[in-house]
């Protein structure tokens, strides 16, 4: 990154120091560092956070800042978890198989061992064979070029289908809930190839560092999810400024106004569209290793609604923002599901927070929509004394309606 995009945008080098003074100081009260302060289970539960940070950061590029109300990017984020799931499921499975043949009589041959490892993993669905979608789960370099092509291609075609027939609004909103919808429930058979309801589970044992304590693990893990999530907010950082930014955001603005200027409209969300598919699904490859399973339940379209919930409440349409949003409610999530929150007794009934949870979370939406459009990123304006142009009305220019050069940069 250059030095003029830093001086223009002083907002990432402070997030970016923000997160590094957060990440040496998880570190330091980890229990691989010997404090302890903060236990190996929550240090994961921070990395995954990261991780919903990433993925909402992807949600804001594509509808704070391009006016596309995606309601599928859940689902991205998922098949990213899936295709590094595939190989950590495969490379562990043939660890446990190898070492249990090692004594036998006579050696096993590698088709005897590749069957071997496909009766351990799809046992449970009632097939030993390993479907196609399988091909290259032996592969670590393989599955980490498909943790990106899957999603990019899916949307893609997706995306070009929908751009090319100009759907927006609410009707592309409901378009890609139905491909979440598809996905998921095609998931659910046991034909799949993934193992059906059973998803893919002990991802969080990863083969070879068998040694490791898993306080390092979820170490290493936090570290990754905080260098992806610094990467990310860098690249959404830069597709927002300069001519492209203008651009996305005059899409979302008045699309047909930009489309009379000559922009290709389609060419630019098809774009925004595919890059933050990868995002998302390079998140969800760093997510699921440390939840440690991944079913088609996490694809379900209820999930992509809560992610549009999260960038609402942190404030649409600045990527601090849909940081902030993800990272409040996942950890509120964790701590109100969590039993971490006491149950409030009424004497007639108890407010039992685990059942309340999500209803407290509907509320917060209609009144962050309601009474702070701008969300919790709204307050650092008010801290920073950043008001939008009063114009009441007037003529700001040589034309009417026209902006003043300066307010026009605001």
């Amino acid at each position: 990154m250059s030095r003029s995009f830093l001086t223009r945008n002083p907002s990432v080098l402070y997030f970016l120091a923000a997160l590094a003074l957060f990440t040496l100081a998880v570190t330091f009260m980890s229990e691989s560092a010997g404090s302890g302060v903060l236990s190996t289970s929550f240090v994961k539960t921070l990395g995954k956070t990261l991780c919903l940070c990433l993925v909402a950061l992807a949600m804001d590029l594509v509808w704070g800042y391009t006016g596309i109300l995606s309601l599928g990017h859940m689902a991205f984020f998922g098949l990213g978890g899936y295709m590094i799931g595939m190989w950590l499921m495969y490379a562990r499975t043939e660890m446990i198989v190898v070492a249990s043949l090692a004594n036998a009589p006579i050696p096993p041959t590698p088709q005897e061992v590749v069957d071997a490892i496909g009766n351990q993993i799809f046992g449970v669905v009632g097939s030993s064979q390993f479907p196609p979608v399988w091909s290259f789960a032996h592969s670590l370099p393989a599955q980490l070029v498909l943790v990106v092509l899957v999603p990019g291609v899916l949307a893609l075609v997706f995306g070009w289908l929908a751009f090319r027939s100009r759907v927006a609004g609410v009707y592309l909103s409901i378009l890609t809930q139905a491909m979440t919808l598809a996905l998921s429930l095609y998931l659910f058979q046991n034909d799949s190839g993934l193992r059906g309801n059973n998803g893919l589970s002990g991802l969080q044992n990863i083969p070879g560092l068998s040694g490791v304590p898993q306080a390092d693990l979820s170490l290493w893990f936090f570290w990754g999810s905080a260098a992806a999530l610094a990467l990310g907010y860098l690249l959404c950082a830069w597709v927002v400024s300069g001519k492209f930014g203008s651009v996305i955001r005059g899409i979302r603005d008045d699309e047909a106004r930009v489309r009379f200027l000559g922009y290709s409209v389609e060419g630019y969300k098809l774009f925004v569209f595919t890059l933050t598919a990868v995002i998302a699904g390079i998140a969800g490859a760093l997510y699921y290793p440390q939840a440690g399973i991944i079913n088609p339940a996490e694809m379900a379209p209820i999930a992509s609604v809560y992610l549009a919930v999260w960038v609402a409440i942190g404030g649409r349409g600045r990527l601090y923002g849909a940081v902030i949003g993800a990272a409040v409610v996942s950890l509120l999530s964790t701590m109100f599901t969590g039993g971490q929150v006491p149950s409030i007794p009424l004497g007639f009934y108890t407010i039992d927070w685990v059942d309340w949870w999500q209803v407290l979370l509907g509320l917060s939406f209609v009144l962050v929509t309601l009474f702070a459009p701008k969300g919790i990123g709204g307050l650092f304006d008010l801290i920073g004394g950043r008001r939008s142009p009063d114009r009441h009305g007037a003529d700001l220019g040589p034309d009417k309606g026209s902006f003043r050069e300066k307010e026009a940069e605001e």
